[in-house]
């Protein structure tokens, strides 16, 4: 478990994937694309030294998954499916890609997310029932952007959707996680416009709206929403990166965030395996705030609200019980395999 200031850190990633995107998978010149894209965004923000290959890129194993998280400050992590069967033969990263490997065999260390396009009509939603039924999903990740047909995308606030939110209600399936961010190649930009958000949010209160990417480049569009939807909340994956890269521009959306949504709106994500979860963990907790943000913003940084971030607004969103983790994961499966059982015995009471 990740100490900061003496204290611990339980995190929960909340963005991870395991993708293929390998050769014999892609099927149509978009699938490259995409994963040319990704690997950009990879060269861009990670360090030299930590940067992988192009060739293991491509495909993330069970293995590289368990050792990637979970040896690097990670202790639990949201899988997040993205299907893209119009560019890939078996999907890119499927909701049966961890639920029959990773999430079957390791439960209490990873939440797995369900997916849902409207486009999929009656099929759709009896696939929505069958993720719930097969794996008891509390969150469904959607993809505004994604290719299917003549189709180039669709919105969250249409009728179509609306009746997958509906079921979505029905099933207990209360967390929301829509991409809204910055598109990736061939992807249509205008896709994954924010605006979509507001009236979703607004006719579905019973559910939870985490918008992956808050927005960006929209960053001030989701702002504005957020700050009049109290179901609405920003996971700050692809932003995190910056925290290392360029502090200046990270530390200025934080305290747009913070200003607008408040430090018990905001959840964390790598966005593993575009980058690995250590050092962008490391670069977000050593963010400090300048004297003038303080000033202008009248918002803080502390570790109190980093806690939030890295954790606990997740585990709130997800019912779970982080003490209860702890005492779990210091002899789990997990920690043995990779020695951590140390490190949550910090988190023991004196008498444990």
């Amino acid at each position: 478990m990740y100490q900061h200031q003496g204290e611990d850190v339980f995190v929960i990633d909340g963005h991870i994937h395991m993708w293929d995107a390998s050769e014999e998978n892609i099927k149509h010149r978009g699938g490259e694309q995409f994963i040319q894209c990704f690997y950009d965004y990879h060269t861009a923000f990670t360090p030299e030294e930590r940067q992988r290959g192009m060739d293991d890129y491509r495909k993330f194993t069970p293995e590289d998954v368990k050792r990637d998280l979970f040896t690097n400050y990670v202790d639990m992590g949201v899988y997040q499916p993205t299907h893209l069967h119009e560019f890939y033969t078996e999907g890119f990263n499927t909701v049966d890609d961890l639920g029959e490997t990773l999430y079957q065999e390791y439960p209490d260390r990873f939440v797995l997310n369900g997916r849902w396009d409207p486009r999929d009509g009656e099929a759709g939603l009896k696939e929505l029932e069958r993720q719930k039924e097969e794996y008891d999903i509390k969150g469904a990740k959607v993809y505004t952007a994604e290719w299917k047909g003549d189709s180039k995308g669709w919105r969250l606030d249409s009728d179509e959707a609306f009746e997958f939110l509906q079921k979505c209600a029905d099933l207990g399936v209360k967390n929301i996680h829509p991409h809204k961010g910055p598109t990736i190649r061939p992807l249509n930009k205008d896709a994954f416009d924010v605006a979509d958000v507001d009236l979703a949010a607004s006719s579905f209160p019973e559910l939870n709206f985490i918008v992956e990417h808050v927005g960006l480049p929209r960053l001030d569009d989701f702002c504005w929403i957020a700050t009049q939807e109290p179901n609405v909340y920003g996971g700050i994956a692809v932003a995190a990166p910056m925290a290392l890269s360029r502090p200046k521009k990270f530390s200025e959306i934080m305290c747009e965030l913070l200003y607008w949504l408040g430090e018990d709106q905001l959840t964390f994500g790598s966005d593993y395996g575009i980058w690995d979860p250590d050092w962008v963990i490391e670069a977000v907790m050593e963010t400090e705030l300048s004297a003038d943000q303080h000033a202008e913003y009248g918002v803080e940084f502390g570790l109190e609200a980093k806690k939030k971030l890295m954790g606990e607004n997740i585990a709130e969103l997800y019912d779970i019980d982080i003490e209860e983790r702890k005492k779990a994961f210091r002899t789990d499966a997990i920690s043995e395999e990779f020695g951590l059982g140390d490190s949550y015995d910090t988190a023991a009471p004196a008498d444990d």
